[in-house]
């Protein structure tokens, strides 16, 4: 089935710390960014200091904006929201700010705290349906907080707890006051407890970077990666032992987010006591991807998101189009024991079976492992990722080429399943030629002690000594003998 195309469409996120403009295209369901760019305005500061947007960080983000208008126009955007939230909904000059903004030719929107959660938790619920407890969103002027669960948002809450609001030296007893009168009469009260806590924006996704680097992490992905409450106080020293330009070297994060980082530490501690949850999770998709994804129909949400995506790009980048499903249906019996998140993983794997077929033939291995590792991917952690990756070197004969490192991410036993993965779509592809009319012509399967390829006999052309030497090296793998028959 041909992917949806959609788009291009923008986003022009005017928030309190950075004003941010995002265009979409590719697939509905995961949109792939065309092109981001961000400027750390801090239009909240001046809030914080007097109720009013600062004129120099304004002037800077009308710049901006006349910018990314004229952008959009040349990008041919089908659509292109413009949204503003807590710095100006707070500001006494916020309603001039957005008539200035409407004089370039844009159309603001005004959202509220309750939507800004919203699409928050739309974000989350997009990149990860299961996605069950409390998001929190912060930003520069504000911390939202909503309960998520059965792929819905529920309570919400706003707080004055953005990162320009908290100073460089905040005080978990005021913290935590302004979070337990801000939920007290929510379920948001015991939504985590025991559970989940997701962490969206760009302060958040820095201290996971920090985190990952300073951990020596393989896959240095901050979606889906997971911060044990354990590692904050190490975090915090790291913070104080390094300087600002020490640390963009290590982490490559943003020198103006570091200043902020402390404070960041202390609310996530904070965060944790109050609200008790077991995990703390991190994710890409946040505000911006909750507005995309609220305005798909039920159909379109219900996509597995790593399977869209593994579609799209494996479409786009395939010789003859998409045939990864058919590719999967060949091998399934071939690994009759599988999980359910395995098998989920392996047709990921089959979509992506074609995506290296033009590069160099030396170097497609390596191709194929970068895009599975470093892919913009949801739904996947970094285990999933090295799956992905394991397979896919297999499928294209890089067995001897893969990270020590990054295959310690996998699980007992795995790697030989995974290589097996691999050189049965090397066999499929090679005996169909790529083609998916061929494939549904033969089968392959599993006897005692044999893999055993069918091929009917008005096709007993497409055998060849190729298909032999693959045909054995997936047997090999499987530690069986093989077998071929005509019928």
């Amino acid at each position: 089935m041909p992917v949806k195309r959609f788009g291009p469409v923008g986003i022009i996120d005017i928030g309190s710390n950075s004003v941010r403009f995002v265009a979409y295209g590719g697939t509905e369901r995961v949109p792939s960014v065309l092109f981001n760019e961000k400027l750390m305005a801090a239009l909240g500061r001046g809030v914080a200091k007097n109720g009013k947007l600062d004129e120099q960080a304004m002037d800077l983000t009308l710049r901006a904006l006349a910018r990314f208008r004229q952008l959009g126009k040349e990008m041919g955007l089908k659509r292109l929201h413009t949204v503003a939230t807590a710095a100006v909904r707070d500001a006494t000059n916020g309603k001039i700010f957005l008539k200035e903004i409407a004089e370039l030719g844009l159309k603001p929107r005004l959202i509220s705290g309750d939507e800004e959660a919203e699409l928050a938790g739309l974000g989350v619920i997009s990149a990860m349906p299961q996605a069950k407890g409390i998001v929190a969103d912060l930003g520069g002027g504000s911390l939202e907080l909503i309960g998520v669960a059965r792929g819905a948002v529920g309570s919400a809450a706003t707080l004055p707890l953005g990162v320009l609001r908290l100073g460089p030296d905040p005080q978990r007893g005021d913290i935590a006051h302004i979070i337990r009168n801000g939920i007290k009469n929510s379920r948001l009260k015991d939504a985590a407890r025991g559970g989940n806590l997701y962490l969206v924006g760009g302060s958040f996704r820095a201290l996971a970077l920090l985190d990952m680097k300073t951990a020596g992490h393989p896959l240095p992905i901050v979606h889906s990666h997971r911060i044990q409450p354990d590692r904050l106080p190490d975090l915090r020293r790291a913070l104080a032992s390094m300087n600002n330009e020490e640390l963009k070297a290590h982490t490559q994060i943003s020198g103006a987010r570091i200043p902020t980082l402390p404070a960041v530490v202390t609310l996530l501690e904070t965060m944790i006591s109050v609200l008790g949850p077991r995990k703390i999770c991190v994710s890409a998709f946040g505000l911006r991807e909750g507005l995309l994804y609220r305005d798909l129909d039920a159909l379109t949400r219900a996509e597995d998101p790593l399977l869209a995506a593994a579609l799209e790009v494996g479409e786009r980048l395939g010789r003859f189009g998409d045939h990864g499903t058919v590719l999967d249906m060949w091998m399934d019996p071939l690994f009759p024991d599988e999980p359910g998140d395995l098998q989920r993983l392996r047709l990921a794997a089959c979509l992506l079976a074609d995506i290296a077929w033009n590069a160099h033939p030396d170097f497609r291995a390596e191709r194929a492992v970068d895009m599975a590792l470093h892919g913009n991917w949801v739904g996947i952690n970094s285990h999933g990722r090295a799956v992905l990756g394991r397979a896919l070197c297999s499928a294209f004969g890089g067995d001897g080429g893969f990270s020590a490192d990054v295959a310690a991410l996998l699980k007992p036993g795995e790697v030989e399943r995974l290589i097996s993965w691999g050189r049965a779509l090397r066999l499929a592809q090679r005996l169909s030629g790529g083609t998916e009319a061929l494939l549904r012509k033969t089968s392959i399967g599993l006897k005692p002690g044999k893999v055993i390829l069918s091929i009917p006999e008005k096709y007993r052309a497409l055998y060849s000594e190729a298909v032999e030497r693959r045909l054995l090296q997936l047997a090999r793998s499987m530690d069986r003998r093989p077998e071929v028959t005509f019928n």
